[in-house]
């Protein structure tokens, strides 16, 4: 199958909405004593659009539901509510047997090269298991697409690499494996979760580069879930900020980290560490305390116990919805919503007003003559 190149960073062109994630919620349930069982809420009422040839990073806390997300979009968790079209197709409700077109054409990278190939196959056998699995062609065209997959992802000589075993590789050789696994069938969606996070630091970014070469040459779409922010940028066409479930925060990948609008993302981006010694004198703006538990969501904005500008009365009341505070900018925060700007307006008013009443109080000014003569 011959792959057209597609162009898709800064700005480029783009071809159309592959996946299109409307309104999803996942549940999974947990139990409580001996009878009952309670509700986690993973993911709730999320909407994501994601081009061909687009990569969108989703990024936030541990349990913010990332990787719920991008699971539920390959279809590896059932959602509670809401659609999941691919390529126009509803995949929401298919079983498996109705799933497995879907399957050549949306593929997962693990975040764990360790534990996501198994250690008594060899590298051919790894990488050309999915096209077994699919009845991809005779012998010797599985044979050059298990090439092809391992010259893509830089593993050469590749006759050296086909007959090892996982234990020979290290990390870094072992993602790309896995790189190479979701490449065999030619897919057009790929979910990364999180490829970089347990392999070291010097190959992170090759890893990165790698991903972002092939998506030029193939035109994937990607969906990159991280907890870094800061290598989201140069990954990313577009960047979700998720929390507790909920997106937050949506824009380009300079807009939202250079301006960013939602409190939760300010301090994502706050927490990001600089070399400068000067940071040993500054205290950094963390947000305090933990995430709520995902079984017992806050009433409103999910965000409000944590958040330094909420305001009562208001943040507590009902969920905030994403809207446009910017071209292409979307924010979920009551601060970019006329209900928030008028609060803030009341406060600023009151404000006044109390600075006005305390200088009419007597004995609280001094007259201008008698501080001259003093």
């Amino acid at each position: 199958m011959e792959r057209v190149a597609s162009p898709t960073l800064e700005g480029a062109p783009r071809q159309g909405v592959l996946m299109d994630i409307q309104d999803l919620d996942i549940h999974f349930f947990a139990r409580k004593g001996i009878f009952q069982r309670i509700i986690i809420r993973a993911v709730n009422g999320v909407s994501l659009a994601i081009e061909r040839g687009e990569t969108v990073a989703v990024v936030g806390e541990s349990g913010s539901g990332k990787t719920t997300l991008g699971r539920a979009s390959v279809r590896l968790v059932k959602p509670a509510r809401g659609t999941i079209v691919f390529n126009g197709q509803d995949i929401t409700g298919l079983d498996e047997g109705g799933l497995k077109p879907f399957r050549r054409k949306g593929q997962v990278v693990f975040q764990d090269p360790y534990s996501s190939i198994n250690p008594y196959m060899s590298i051919a056998q790894i990488v050309g298991e999915p096209l077994l699995v699919h009845d991809v062609g005779v012998k010797s065209e599985r044979g050059e697409r298990v090439n092809r997959a391992l010259q893509d992802v830089k593993l050469s000589p590749v006759d050296t690499f086909l007959p090892k075993y996982p234990h020979m590789l290290s990390g870094g050789q072992r993602q790309r494996v896995g790189i190479a696994r979701a490449l065999v069938l030619e897919p057009e969606y790929i979910v990364a979760d999180e490829p970089v996070s347990m392999i070291d630091a010097s190959s992170r970014a090759e890893i990165l580069y790698l991903m972002q070469e092939l998506q030029k040459t193939y035109g994937i779409s990607f969906l990159y879930i991280t907890h870094d922010i800061a290598s989201a940028r140069h990954f990313s066409n577009r960047i979700a900020v998720m929390y507790l479930g909920s997106i937050v925060e949506q824009g380009p990948p300079d807009m939202v980290i250079n301006e960013p609008l939602h409190p939760y993302t300010r301090a994502l981006i706050e927490a990001v560490p600089e070399p400068d010694p000067s940071n040993r004198l500054r205290e950094r703006q963390v947000i305090p305390g933990e995430p709520p538990s995902p079984a017992n969501i806050p009433g409103g904005c999910p965000f409000h116990p944590r958040c330094p500008r909420f305001m009562p009365g208001l943040c507590e009341t009902a969920k905030p919805e994403l809207v446009e505070a910017a071209p292409g900018h979307m924010v979920a925060c009551y601060l970019y919503e006329e209900a928030g700007r008028n609060y803030v307006a009341q406060l600023a008013l009151e404000a006044e007003g109390h600075e006005s009443d305390v200088a009419d109080v007597p004995g609280e000014s001094v007259p201008a003559d008698t501080a001259d003569g003093e």
